[in-house]
């Protein structure tokens, strides 16, 4: 038993790519998945959190960077500063009320934008187990460019079934 995770790919979905009715509208904002496997012996949710935060995938500044197999950031926070102890169990519910008020902060994304968020992200949501959220760490957590996201968000999507989780980042810049 361990809680060793296994990167099985990732989906970008970024809203520049479909037609809004405004210039702007798509507002900078994207959602970027990454897709991690489990071993099924993995059962305390707090150990695989921390799986997910010692992962290389995990460090990503979500800026351009990418992942950084030495990193010191993640999003808009000092890498050193994020542990299971600051995410927040939330339902689907308040899970999909963030993500969806967020997404249609503008007015509402157009058809083919909202299908692929249902696919990609609202589907995942509602067969998550459990779903952890990342919020506000405070000033001091920001690193020393962080302010780049208006908005970031960050759930942790588990899947015991699928013996898979996901980190989720719906965010802008």
């Amino acid at each position: 038993m361990g809680n060793k995770l296994t990167h099985e790919g990732s989906a970008f979905i970024n809203f520049r790519d479909y037609k809004f009715q405004g210039s702007t509208s798509h507002g900078f904002r994207w959602v970027d998945i990454k897709h991690l496997q489990f071993p099924a012996g993995s059962v305390d949710d707090r150990g695989l959190l921390a799986a997910l935060i010692g992962h290389e995938q995990f460090r990503d500044d979500y800026a351009g960077g990418g992942v950084l197999p030495e990193g010191l950031r993640h999003g808009p926070y000092w890498l050193r500063l994020v542990t299971p102890d600051v995410y927040e169990a939330v339902s689907r519910e308040r899970g999909a009320r963030i993500l969806r008020e967020w997404a249609n902060q503008f007015g509402d994304v157009p058809a083919e934008l909202e299908a692929d968020l249902q696919h990609a992200v609202f589907d995942r949501l509602a067969a998550a187990d459990h779903i952890y959220y990342l919020g506000e760490l405070g000033d001091e957590a920001i690193h020393d460019w962080g302010r780049v996201h208006g908005c970031f968000h960050e759930f942790v999507l588990i899947d015991r079934s699928a013996g898979q989780i996901a980190l989720l980042v719906a965010a802008d810049d």
